[in-house]
């Protein structure tokens, strides 16, 4: 299985932001009580689909039934652009009742169509056991050794790569701010 770099990236951060509801500071399991949170302020997330598309995700967390495995194996093959939209998946992807009223909700928006797309890509990526990002060896190798060369050398980035750190420093700590624990 390959993964394309929209999707490499975004389901680490997805299983991050899972990880992160998944416990409390002394170690209880609350992801159902978070998640049960989470699906409560879907209004207020909904302002972040595009931005922060892992955070809105969670609230569909096992919404979704996988009915086309060789659907999901070609849409994770694809960059953000390129993604159809949720109606070209009905064949392939079912939602669990509790999960359609949340899903006319994000449905409404101008990214939202796009948006469920890629939440039922990240569950599926979530729940298939050889996801180790489904790079080969060698390119996950090149990928650390170029994350250390940038690490050194901040000027070896480009410009997109500069400005995508900063945004994404910027809104971590707007989330921050808006009382979500910080990404680690």
């Amino acid at each position: 299985m390959s993964l394309s770099p929209f999707f490499y990236h975004l389901s680490s951060a997805y299983q991050a932001e899972l990880d992160d509801l998944s416990s409390d500071s002394e170690g209880s399991n609350i992801l159902a009580k978070k998640l049960a949170e989470r699906r409560k302020e879907l209004h207020f997330l909904l302002s972040m689909l595009e931005l922060s598309p892992e955070m809105v995700a969670v609230v569909f967390h096992q919404g979704f039934r996988f009915k086309g495995a060789a659907v999901m194996e070609e849409l994770i093959r694809q960059e953000a652009e390129d993604l159809p939209e949720w109606d070209a998946l009905s064949h392939a992807v079912e939602l669990m009742p509790w999960a359609q009223s949340l899903a006319q909700q994000v449905l409404q928006q101008p990214s939202g169509p796009w948006f469920m797309t890629v939440a039922a890509s990240l569950e599926y990526l979530l729940n298939k056991p050889d996801t180790r990002h489904g790079h080969n060896e060698d390119s996950e190798d090149e990928e650390d050794k170029d994350r250390d060369d940038i690490e050194r050398d901040p000027e070896g980035m480009d410009e997109d790569e500069r400005q995508s750190r900063v945004s994404e420093a910027e809104g971590a700590a707007w989330m921050v701010e808006q009382g979500f624990d910080a990404k680690e």
